[in-house]
């Protein structure tokens, strides 16, 4: 999850640090927030087996955001070529 903040560096709230020159925490907090909107207001209630999947499609569309609509359904189809969809797991 979350590619595109995956180069981070942390600070140390136990330590009363909150900000350390450009490192802060803003960031994450406000993805965080977008996230628990849409899952308040879209969808609800999830399953927790079920997470990490609202999760993968809420980090492609916010770290896809500069796209136009278009552009972002042809690089999840592209995403998808050669992968097969099912529903259950194969055995």
């Amino acid at each position: 999850m979350l590619h595109g903040l995956s180069g981070h560096e942390t600070v140390k709230h136990s330590a009363k640090e909150y900000v350390r020159g450009i490192v802060h925490t803003n960031t994450i907090e406000g993805v965080f927030s977008i996230f628990k909107r849409g899952m308040r207001g879209n969808y609800q209630h999830c399953a927790e087996k079920n997470l990490h999947r609202y999760l993968a499609e809420f980090d492609f569309r916010y770290f896809t955001r500069a796209m136009t609509d278009g552009e972002r359904a042809a690089l999840a189809v592209k995403c998808g070529e050669g992968k097969r969809l099912t529903y259950r797991q194969p055995h």
